[in-house]
Order: C-alpha cells, then sequence, then structure tokens
C-alpha cells in the first residue's frame, strides 16, 4: 500500500548535486535522504497485515468498527494510520476503505492523557517527539510537512497535545483533536464529527456519545482495543447486536496475524502470559464474560496442515447465507474423518458474502464434487421465487445430501443445538477434534463463539454453524474412490496356467 511521494523524488534528486563529491559520499547522502524521508512519510510507506487491510475495508460497508486484539500486535498504529489518510486526504493507491474528498473534523479518544500521550500521540506524531521544540516533530503517521499546527493543553502532564492541524489536499485544514475518557461524557457533546477513533475502550455512554456525533456527517466510528474488561456493554454491542440494530464490523487479530514476530517470539510472549490471560492478551478473546462456548485452548485443537489420505472419510458442511454485502454470510467447512482413530480434521473453509447460489456452488464444487455436503433444514423453505434453497445448489450439481441435517434419520426438521456442540467440545477435550493451523477465519469465529442469557449468541456464527451441521451428519461422510483402470485384453488371448 505504498506510494512514492513528490517530496522524496525531490530530495532523492538533491542529493547527487556535484560530481566533486565521491561516490561514497553520494551514496551516503542519498541513503541519508532515504531514511529521513521515511521517518517524515511514514504513512507512505504504510504496508498493513491481512488483518488490518481488512478493518480499513470494512470502513467502506460499516459506519462502526472495531479492531479486537492482542497487546502489541499493531492495532492503534493502523488505526493512526488510516486517522493520517483522512486527515491529508492522501490515500495509498489500492485503498479501498471509507474516503473523504473534503478537510475533516476527527476526535480520539484515550483513558487519560498520559495514554493520550504515549498512544495516540506518539502514533500520530512521532514517538521520538512529543513537543514543538522537537526538530523530529512529524515522525508519525502525519506526514512532517502536512503539520500546519499543534496546539498543546495545561493536563499536569508535559506537552500533552490538545489539536493538529493538517493540511488537507483540497486545500483545507483538517482538525485532530485528541480527547479523554477522564474529561467526561459532556466534551464529547455537541458538534458533529467526520471520524471517530476509541483507541481502548471507553465506557458505553462515551461510546454513544461518540456514534452520535456521526449522526449527520456520513462519518465513521472505529474502536481499537485489547478487551481485558471482558463482555462489556461496548463489547457485547458488536458481539451479540439486538434485532434491528445497525450492523457493525468485528476484526479479531491474533498475535499469529502480526508479521513483525517470529514463530519463536510468539511462543516465548505466548508462555509469558499468566494462563487466564493468555487468550486475551495474545488472541484478543474477551476477558470473562458469561462463557464461551468452547471453553479449551486453542493451541490443543490446532494441527499442521497435511495432505489428507485417501482413506479419510470426508464431508462438508454449509450454513446459507442471505443477500446484501453486509448481510449473512454463506458458509462451508469440510472434514475429514479418520475412522480408525475417530478423529475429526477440519481441513478446509469458506465464507462470502453478498453472492449467489452459482457463486458458492462454484466454491464448493472447486474443492471435490464428490464430498457430501450435509446443509441445515431452513434449506427447505422456499425462497422470494417459490422455490426451495437447496433445490438451487442442486442444480449446480452441488452434492447435497437427500435430506437436511440431523441426529436420526428418522426425526428431520429443525434439530437442537446443545447435543451437536457438546459433542465438539468432548472431541476437542480429548484430541479427537482438530483444526488445520492456517484456517485463520475458522478460528476468528471459534474465540468469538459464546453464549448470551445462557442461549449460544447467532451472531456471526456461520463457519460454526457449517462445522456443526457436518460433525452432525458425520456417519454420512465417505472417503474418496480410488479409480481403477480396466486394461484391454486383446480377444482370443487366453491365460495359461
Amino acid at each position: 500500500m505504498a506510494w512514492c511521494s513528490t517530496a522524496q523524488v525531490q530530495r532523492q534528486s538533491t542529493c547527487v548535486h556535484t560530481l566533486s563529491k565521491s561516490i561514497e559520499e553520494q551514496e551516503v547522502e542519498i541513503l541519508s535522504a532515504l531514511l529521513l524521508d521515511k521517518r517524515r512519510n511514514r504513512a507512505v510507506y504504510y504496508e498493513p497485515y491481512d488483518k488490518q487491510r481488512e478493518f480499513h475495508r470494512a470502513g467502506k460497508l460499516y459506519r462502526e468498527r472495531l479492531l479486537i486484539a492482542g497487546n502489541q500486535l499493531g492495532k492503534t498504529y493502523s488505526a493512526g494510520m488510516e486517522v493520517s489518510f483522512h486527515a491529508t486526504g492522501k490515500y495509498p493507491h489500492d485503498w479501498d476503505g471509507k474516503r473523504f474528498d473534503r478537510a475533516t473534523l476527527i476526535w480520539t479518544g484515550s483513558e487519560t492523557n498520559e495514554s493520550s500521550k504515549e498512544l495516540i500521540q506518539g502514533v500520530l506524531l512521532g514517538t521520538e517527539s512529543t513537543s514543538k521544540a522537537d526538530p523530529d516533530f512529524g515522525t508519525g503517521s502525519i506526514p512532517h510537512d502536512a503539520i500546519f499546527k499543534v496546539s498543546t493543553r495545561q493536563a499536569g502532564v508535559k506537552d500533552v497535545v490538545h489539536e493538529i492541524l493538517v493540511r488537507h489536499v483540497s486545500g483545507g485544514l483538517s482538525r485532530i483533536v485528541l480527547k479523554t475518557y477522564e474529561q467526561g461524557r459532556k466534551t464529547w457533546q455537541g458538534k458533529q464529527v467526520d471520524v471517530v477513533w476509541f483507541d481502548e475502550e471507553p465506557e458505553y455512554s462515551i461510546y454513544s456519545e461518540g456514534v452520535t456525533r456521526t449522526n449527520t456527517t456520513g462519518g465513521i466510528v472505529m474502536m481499537t482495543f485489547t478487551p481485558l474488561l471482558g463482555v462489556t456493554k461496548v463489547v457485547e454491542s458488536f458481539l451479540s447486536p439486538s434485532e434491528g440494530d445497525i450492523p457493525k464490523s468485528v476484526t479479531t487479530m491474533t498475535i499469529y496475524d502480526a508479521g513483525h514476530y517470529t514463530d519463536e517470539k510468539r511462543a516465548e510472549i505466548i508462555s509469558s502470559y499468566a494462563e487466564w490471560e493468555r487468550d486475551t492478551r495474545a488472541f484478543g478473546v474477551p476477558m470473562a464474560g458469561e462463557g464461551r462456548v468452547f471453553q479449551i485452548a486453542e493451541e490443543t485443537i490446532k494441527c499442521d496442515p497435511f495432505e489428507i489420505p485417501r482413506h479419510y472419510a470426508r464431508i462438508c458442511g454449509i450454513d446459507f447465507g442471505a443477500g446484501g454485502a453486509t448481510s449473512h454470510p454463506a458458509a462451508g467447512t469440510w472434514l475429514a474423518w479418520d475412522r480408525d482413530a475417530d478423529i475429526i480434521y477440519v481441513y478446509d473453509c469458506y465464507k462470502r458474502s453478498g453472492e449467489t447460489p452459482v457463486y458458492h456452488s462454484s466454491a464448493i464444487n472447486s474443492r471435490g464434487k464428490w464430498i457430501p455436503v450435509a446443509w441445515p433444514h431452513d434449506g427447505v423453505n422456499n425462497e422470494s421465487d417459490g422455490r426451495p434453497l437447496k433445490d438451487k445448489y442442486l442444480e449446480h450439481n452441488v452434492n447435497m445430501l437427500s435430506r437436511s441435517a440431523r441426529y436420526d434419520e428418522d426425526r428431520g426438521g429443525s434439530q437442537d443445538v446443545e447435543p451437536v456442540v457438546l459433542e465438539m467440545l468432548e472431541r476437542m477435550r480429548t484430541g479427537r477434534f482438530k483444526v488445520f493451523s492456517h484456517l485463520h477465519e475458522w478460528f476468528d469465529e471459534f474465540r468469538m463463539y459464546h453464549r448470551k442469557d445462557g442461549k449460544i449468541v447467532r451472531v456471526k456464527d456461520d463457519i460454526m454453524s457449517a462445522t456443526r451441521y457436518a460433525t452432525m451428519d458425520l456417519r454420512c461422510a465417505r472417503p474418496q474412490e480410488l479409480t481403477v483402470q480396466k486394461r484391454h485384453v486383446p480377444q482370443g488371448l487366453r491365460m495359461v496356467g
């Protein structure tokens, strides 16, 4: 997501301005100019990880976004970069998130003045500099030459920034106002704002005020935090929305999604956390709460991918989606069953929104048309055109089972969720349910699969549902058939012996 700035080209060209200097001296000057440009134009060199890119992309579709992540994974850094883009109007050439074509008013939120200075201020203006007198001012996400003015406030903490004025490509000035939660709810009232960024979780009343500020501007609200407070009202509004709520986006980023760590360093960091906080600090799983459905460490069910032996029985489970880019996605999960050891391996998964059965059918068939497909009972319901949804998949040669997923062949219809969930959990605990480690979307849902008032929350559980249907119909799994080629024996040739 990088582009070449005009300032960068100018700096490079002015370095080689005389033939009287040695080649070594010229090379040193060029390198120094490049390093200075990189420090003062960090946004130009921003290369987001996949999860950060997913978070940015969601801004085009969702008004409210949450990047929920473990500690030190880059969540604040990515939001700081997006704030820079919205403030300057200098979007990367391949930016596919939200855009503004005018100068913007942006509010940021931190818990205290200290955290505002150390985190948000450090990301926006540079960790090397926190004062206007510092010659390295402007080494953060906002380009050095885009900073017009910085104002500080008297807050008992030296050089705490209150406001940053930023030059926008339209010719106007964007305003970034750095607020804190300790200032109270009233300071979050009044103006209409384009972008609100909460770094670390606010109380619900402050979050609600932030959302209200964007009501008339077509603006966006984004949050970045590690869920150490558990399933609070703010978290619950994202993970367990009420009926009729506007759709919101949740992106989960784990230590395995952060490319600045090696595998050895990841293992070291994970082991350094207390067992009870490991899931939260490394994987972004909300602390405590009413209870995850699968209360088991994901490391115990992960396994390295391997080539599935032909004699393993396979089955696919699908969950039918609904139309619209932000609506219920269609999902599929592929299981391989080692019947000798009675171990299930989840080796593939798929999820996509806003596509037709034709598209989903193609995705399913591409993974093996011979694999039987388990499907939920709502597939027998008629669509707007009067045809059952399952029939649309059959028309495209998907190997659908002849009836919907069920525990007992004689008992069809809608099935209770709990028995298969308990079976999956028991398999996980006894080492008989494994998941290929590269299936990030599967683990994203696994981490957030939770209960409310004792019942499983049916939100962002599409892949989990597909896994349930496949597990429920595991007896229908079958191995890949061997293709036997018959040898042609010329007529009249007889075996002698």
